[in-house]
């Protein structure tokens, strides 16, 4: 934006001095090869009439020494032309031929007119300046007196002109993105503060962290008022966010005992429930285990956002920590007939809290396990990213089970979200989400895809440690 207020206050400076320079220099060209016009125009009406008694006598003594002379401090060359157009006196031995125009100028005279102004001459315009008057003897036109004027002066007048109206067309654009620079600096102040807070202030709300005010009381009333309702915005979003975290983490933490106490209790009421009834307590009590799984799942996305506001980003290896998670998964996945293989590059290191790539590689592979049917393989990778700015790492999680419809990877991180054919399996729809969120609080992002050859992958590229 600041670019193309600069631009629009130099074309506008520039509009301005053109309109305002131009004229000035037409004006002056205009009067200096008017005056030359007229000085040009006197000599030639002196000279038409020294004409008359040489043409009248045809005899020219003394007239072509005086033209001589002329010419020779003017420069101008001076040629009398008889009616029928013969040369009776000229300044040179061999007079300068006349173009179109002159010869046209030398009719004109002819029949008795005398030289119009020619056009404005350009300092292009190589042409000599050609005036011709008619010798008058008694009313009657007997020749006429022809003067031709070269304007290299005139020209090398109008190009500095010109050149100074240009120069001071490009010292007015100068000047003007001088004053413009400070005042579209204030100008758009508040939009610049707005453009680099965003970002911080997003992440601040999502943080729960008190959101750093964008307003300092400069630039415009507008923007100033704009960037006050933008502070006023971020506090309250960040104020409803935490209330949220707050009430879910709460409201999981206090529903853990009585529903830990009705497990009790339906556990002690196994065995003394008729028979019609053994149905409903079994029922029941998958129910309860699935609530119970469903509270850990909040309770552990409430950690995640609370554990936001809080700077417990650490360097951490990769190796050590993949390695324990897969042996801890193993007895599972062979259990279920499935082999855990691990592949990529050893030896990386990423930023993130303590934990972190545990509970992601935790809900990843309770995805893989739960969806990849028997003789299948789960592969963990880590490799770094190529031509990534800043530098990632990627560690991935590849299955061979069914994938998910292509229109369903973006809503899988979804909070509680269940692919619509997969709703009679156990899971309480969190376990992508806490992954995707403990990734972005990280600095990374969480990607699914689905491979050429089936099933699903599930990436979370985290900040490298050189």
């Amino acid at each position: 934006m600041r670019t193309r207020l600069l631009v629009i206050v130099c074309v506008l400076v520039g509009l301005l001095a053109v309109g305002l320079g131009v004229p000035l220099a037409l004006s002056n060209s205009l009067a200096a090869q008017q005056s030359l016009f007229i000085d040009r125009l006197t000599d030639t009406i002196y000279f038409a009439s020294r004409a008359q008694r040489p043409i009248t006598e045809d005899t020219a003594p003394g007239l072509a020494e005086e033209l001589a002379r002329y010419d020779e401090v003017y420069g101008v060359a001076v040629t009398v032309v008889d009616r029928a157009g013969t040369v009776v006196a000229a300044s040179r031995p061999d007079p300068p031929e006349l173009d179109a125009d002159g010869l046209d100028r030398v009719q004109v005279a002819l029949a008795s007119r005398r030289s119009a102004a020619p056009p404005l001459i350009w300092p292009w315009d190589t042409r000599p300046l050609v005036l011709a008057e008619p010798v008058l003897v008694d009313g009657e036109v007997r020749g006429a007196a022809i003067t031709v004027s070269p304007t290299g002066s005139l020209r090398v007048q109008e190009l500095q002109v010109w050149s100074l109206v240009a120069a001071l067309v490009l010292v007015s654009v100068g000047l003007g993105v001088l004053v413009a620079l400070p005042v579209t600096r204030w100008i758009l102040r508040p939009v610049r503060r707005l453009d680099e807070g965003t970002g911080r202030v997003t992440s601040a709300v999502l943080a729960g962290r008190p959101a750093e005010p964008v307003s300092d009381g400069s630039g415009p009333p507008e923007l100033r008022r704009l960037t006050a309702s933008f502070d006023r915005m971020a506090e309250s979003v960040t104020q409803a966010l935490s209330t949220q975290r707050a009430f879910v983490a709460d409201a999981s933490h206090q529903l853990r005992n009585p529903l830990t106490a009705l497990r009790l209790r339906l556990s002690n009421m196994d065995g003394r429930v008729a028979a019609d009834a053994a149905e409903e307590h079994v029922a029941a009590m998958e129910e309860a285990e699935r609530l119970s799984g469903v509270l850990d799942g909040l309770l552990a996305l409430a950690r995640a956002e609370r554990d936001a506001g809080v700077d417990r980003e650490a360097d951490v290896a990769v190796d050590a920590i993949v390695d324990d998670r897969l042996d801890a998964w193993r007895p599972l996945a062979e259990h279920t007939g499935l082999r855990l293989l691990r592949g990529g590059v050893r030896g990386l290191r990423v930023r993130i809290a303590p934990g972190g790539i545990e509970t992601v590689l935790d809900a990843l592979l309770d995805n893989a396990v739960k969806f990849t049917p028997p003789g299948g393989a789960i592969t963990v990778t880590v490799r770094p990213v190529r031509d990534s700015d800043p530098a990632l790492v990627e560690i991935a999680v590849l299955d061979t089970g069914p994938g998910m419809a292509p229109e369903d990877l973006d809503r899988a991180v979804d909070r509680f979200w269940r692919a619509p054919d997969q709703s009679n399996v156990e899971g309480s729809g969190l376990g992508l989400a806490i992954a995707a969120r403990t990734v972005e609080l990280a600095g990374g992002v969480l990607t699914l895809d689905l491979p050429h050859g089936g099933g699903l992958r599930v990436s979370a590229a985290l900040p490298r440690v050189r």
